[in-house]
């Protein structure tokens, strides 16, 4: 089995961020700041090397790390 990505935690940040959920509404959900949220969000962006929120769910579907529900 291929080894995971994203950890525990940026799984659920996207997971939130394809139920079109806001930084703000995102960081409320989990309990965290919006900064973390965005911490989250740019450490994907940079482990799969892409520019921006909707390139790295792309590139996160393509891998199977996330579903759409």
């Amino acid at each position: 089995m291929s080894k995971k990505i994203l950890t525990t935690r940026e799984t659920e940040i996207f997971s939130e961020l394809i139920a079109n959920k806001t930084t703000k509404e995102i960081a409320i959900d989990l309990s965290i700041s919006e900064k973390t949220v965005r911490n989250h969000i740019s450490n994907v962006m940079q482990k799969l090397g892409v520019n921006g929120r909707a390139s790295a769910v792309v590139e996160l579907i393509k891998l199977g790390e996330i579903k759409i529900k």
